[in-house]
């Protein structure tokens, strides 16, 4: 089992309204905790987050740098709806396990596409046991895309290998038209794949596998 900190955000969405909002705003159902993507009216990806049902909350833990921009997707839209978003980033710490974490008191743990998210307070650190080179490995070996790498503004979900977070039969959300109509004609623009470790494109390198987002033939 590798653990390692994330550089990540943590905001809680509260109110009675707190799942409709958030599934109407992401490409999964939000109905349970889940991951999902947010996305722009051309679909392409705002961020990639996890939905952690906390009590009569849900926590959104996301990509720390691209937290202001999910703000600033979210906040505009909350309306008349009973949401309250609160900023608890400072309070928190996320962690990634690449296996299944016991459950202990004071950590919550939710399994991710990335493997498991574990939030805990930031007075109950965890010790890490994996490096940044190993988080790496770890990904191009299971062809795992983070952001800042394979996971950019200018891709939509299906490019990152993400079309398991994109739920064929939800209610409307913004960037749904776009994707609904590239999965029925089976155009979904370049692919997550991976490449020898020396390919001029790569996105993320290991010692063995590397990832690239590519084109492929038809």
């Amino acid at each position: 089992m590798g653990i390692i900190k994330l550089d990540a955000y943590v905001l809680l969405i509260s109110g009675q309204d707190r799942y409709t909002f958030l599934d109407g705003l992401s490409t999964n159902k939000i109905d349970s905790s889940c991951s999902t993507v947010f996305t722009t009216t051309s679909a392409k990806i705002i961020d990639v987050v996890d939905v952690i049902e906390v009590g009569d909350n849900l926590a959104v833990v996301g990509y720390g740098p691209y937290k202001d921009k999910v703000l600033a997707h979210l906040q505009p839209r909350i309306l008349q709806q009973n949401v309250t978003i609160r900023d608890v980033t400072t309070l928190n710490n996320a962690y990634l396990s690449t296996e299944d974490y016991p459950g202990e008191h004071g950590i919550t743990v939710t399994r991710s596409f990335l493997g498991w998210i574990l939030v805990t307070s930031i007075k109950n650190s965890l010790n890490e046991s994996m490096t940044l080179d190993q988080f790496t490995e770890y990904r191009s070996k299971n062809m795992i895309p983070y952001q800042g790498h394979e996971i950019t503004e200018d891709m939509h979900p299906f490019n990152c290998g993400l079309e398991h977070l994109v739920h064929q039969s939800k209610g409307c959300y913004i960037g749904q038209e776009i994707l609904t109509r590239m999965r029925s004609r089976g155009k979904m623009g370049k692919q997550l794949v991976q490449v020898p470790i020396d390919a001029k494109d790569a996105t993320s390198v290991g010692s063995e596998y590397a990832l690239a987002i590519r084109r492929m033939p038809p």
